[in-house]
Order: C-alpha cells, then structure tokens, then sequence
C-alpha cells in the first residue's frame, strides 16, 4: 500500500502571525526545539511511516526551506523512485499563485495524475508531533474510506480555531464544520469538540474529480476544509481516524500543536523542559532527522575573571559556549555564547546569537546573529520593549535575525 501512495506537503503559508519569525522565512522553516526547523516533525514521520514520495508545495519567501530540504534531507533515491521534491508555484494553469490548500494541490493536479498512486496523504508542514501514516493508510483501506481526516478532542474554548466534526459509532464523519463560532461538543465530553488535524488521506481518482470540480465553481475559497470536505459529507464515505490509537513503532504520546502564534510556538518550545516532557526528543523509537551542522560540542567555560558558568534545565545546540554565564530554563541553539555575568532565562535563543557581559535576557526569542550588548535587559519592561521590538500577547519578547542594536540607537 505504501508503493501506491503518493505525500504531499503543504508549506507555502505566509505565517503572519509569527512574524518576525517569518519575516525572511516560510513558517515550516523556522527554527524549533534548539536543533531543528518545524517541518522536520512532519517528513521525520513521513521517513518513519515508510512513505519515499514526497512533494513540497513552497510558495511564500521559500529560499530558507528549500535550501533545507537540499541540506538535510537528500536521503531518498530517485532511482527506485523515492524522492523529496519541492515544487514552487508554476502557473500551469493560469496565473495565480496558490489561492488556497485545494488550489495549491489542483495546480500540480498533473504531478499526481503522473505519480500512478492510488493514494494521496495531505500533510501541513507547520505543525509538533509524531504519527504513524502507515497505520492511519491502513484504517483508511479497511474502512473502504474514500476521505480520511486525521482527528483529535481539543478544549471547547479554541475549538472555533478548527475545522469541527461530527462522528457516528463506525467513525464516518455526519457533519464538518470549518472554524465554527459555536463548536458542537463531543456527546459524551461537553468541554471538547472533535477536531481537525489538517491529515487527509484520499483515495486519488476522488481527488482528481473533486479538485476538478472545485475549480470551477466561483464561489469556492478552494480549500478542504471550507469547501472540498462538507461537499464530499454526504455522498462519499469520510471517516475520522483518532489521533494516538495507530499501533506501530512510535510512541504514543498523543502530542500536536499547532505552532501559528508567537505564543503557541514559545510554549511549544517550552514544552520541551518539562520535567517529563509531552514530546520527548530523547526517545530511540522515533528520532527526528534535521541538517546537523559541523560544529564542536557545546561547552561550559570559565569567563575571563574567573566565574564558572551556571546551566539549569535548559538544551544547548552544538557549538555553544557559556563563559561564565547563566543560563536558566532555556533553549539555545548552535554557536550561540553566553559571557560572563549575563542571565539567560524562559528564552529561545537561534545560531549565532551573542550575549554580552551583564546582560539579561528574559522571556524573550532571540533570532539569528543578534549581538546583544553588555548590560542589555530585556524583556523586564514591555513598554520599552515594545518600541524596539514585537512583544506578543502573553509578554515574549521577540527581537529580530540581524538586529543591529547600534545602528537602532543611533
């Protein structure tokens, strides 16, 4: 079944809302969990699953993520047809960009046509967790599903952020509903809603005439959720496969998040220094594949007055170096270093990023090569902050890839 399954990612989406992030990057390039960029979760499950034929649909400021995708993940053969293939919009059929998931997927509906699959999975590249897709294709078939949708109970409060679903007792979908205002609870759990996961499994001839007929209809926004999967509701047979019951070599930890918001991102991070995390990096069974870069082992080092460093429940990526500094319940990636005397604490920081002497950093998401100043504090006054930098709702401070401090204070 695996040999007759063609994948396909959808990473072109612009992220506004995790700007400045996404100011330079698409939103599955950015970086995640001190070693890795947030689209590795999705092909790592992919590589695992046993699934070799894979399309990325990149669009939106794609240079950082394709340059990914060269560097870390030309591991398949295209000789036995296995292969990790970007495909940026190429206006075959017009000369739009992509105006939606359905559309992204209809414009390289040639591609799909040509792969000679009998099933397609749908995946976003912008999401945390672990999945096997080998045991949500085999529900699919047994099912004799021509649509599966990947599901989950998320807390009826932000449940209006999904698409909603209703089930019967042989888990075919009765009724979908795209963003809801008012979300149905599940029956038997009133402070859950049933929700989508963005995980589609199609049978392909049904994606072709769908996508198809979906291109011609004015009034379509041309997404799945919005359009494709309530059209399909009553008459195809749409199932719903429950996140964290598949069998096979991950373990179920039943973790996925949604990283669209500064926030949402930063506690995802954070999420990673539980004293029992809900996705644990460390476990053998379901290793996370990135672009390791060829750096020294990170070290603790001594300042030049003397002052050993201080680390406490934080990750440190490759190359890092602390002379004498503290860092505290934080995330820093490759090359980063810390000097004497500065505190690093609840913060994220990306390669390249360096912390003068005495300064303090909290709550806050450095990006790429920021030279922070000796005695530099931030995020200890958001108002201040605020002037310089993008503070989100819940107080992180953000500050961008290559802020000059000096030229800013000019």
């Amino acid at each position: 079944m695996l040999d007759k399954t063609l994948t396909i990612i959808l990473a072109g989406g612009v992220g506004s809302r995790l700007h400045p992030l996404t100011a330079d990057r698409a939103k599955p390039a950015v970086p995640f969990g001190g070693n890795y960029r947030i689209i590795d979760f999705t092909l790592s499950n992919c590589l695992h699953s046993g699934l070799r034929r894979i399309l990325v649909l990149t669009q939106y400021k794609s240079h950082s993520l394709q340059k990914h995708l060269r560097d870390g993940w030309s591991i398949f053969n295209p000789e036995i047809s296995e292969y990790i293939t970007p495909v940026p919009p190429q206006m075959r059929t017009g000369e739009s960009w992509y105006s939606g998931t359905a559309d992204a997927i209809r414009q390289n509906l040639y591609l799909l046509q040509r792969s000679n699959a009998s099933y397609v999975v749908i995946l976003s590249g912008d999401h945390i967790y672990r999945m096997d897709y080998a045991a949500m294709l085999k529900f699919h078939r047994d099912q004799g599903a021509g649509l599966t949708i990947a599901c989950m109970p998320v807390p009826l409060a932000s449940a209006s952020s999904f698409g909603i679903m209703s089930v019967d007792d042989a888990q075919r979908i009765r009724a979908f509903n795209e963003k809801p205002k008012q979300p149905k609870p599940l029956p038997n759990d009133p402070h859950h809603a049933l929700a989508s996961m963005g995980i589609y499994i199609f049978n392909m001839d049904l994606l072709s005439r769908e996508l198809q007929t979906d291109s011609g209809l004015s009034a379509s926004s041309h997404d799945f959720g919005k359009d494709i999967i309530p059209r399909l509701i009553d008459t195809h047979c749409v199932c719903a496969y429950r996140f964290g019951g598949e069998t096979g070599r991950v373990t179920q930890d039943k973790y996925w998040r949604d990283v669209g918001t500064i926030d949402s991102y930063y506690t995802a991070n954070m999420d990673l220094l539980a004293l029992v995390p809900p996705l644990n990096l460390y476990q053998p069974d379901w290793p996370i594949r990135t672009y390791q870069g060829q750096n020294p082992p990170a070290r603790m080092a001594p300042g030049p007055l003397g002052k050993e460093g201080q680390l406490v429940n934080s990750q440190l990526g490759s190359g890092t170096v602390v002379y004498g500094g503290t860092v505290r319940h934080s995330i820093l990636f490759s090359q980063v270093q810390v000097d004497e005397n500065a505190v690093v604490e609840d913060s994220i920081l990306f390669d390249g990023v360096q912390v003068g002497v005495g300064a303090h950093l909290k709550r806050c998401i450095i990006d790429k090569n920021v030279q922070i100043p000796p005695g530099e504090r931030i995020g200890f006054d958001h108002v201040v902050d605020a002037t310089r930098f993008t503070v989100s709702e819940s107080g992180i401070t953000v500050v961008p890839k290559d802020y000059d401090f000096l030229v800013n204070t000019l």
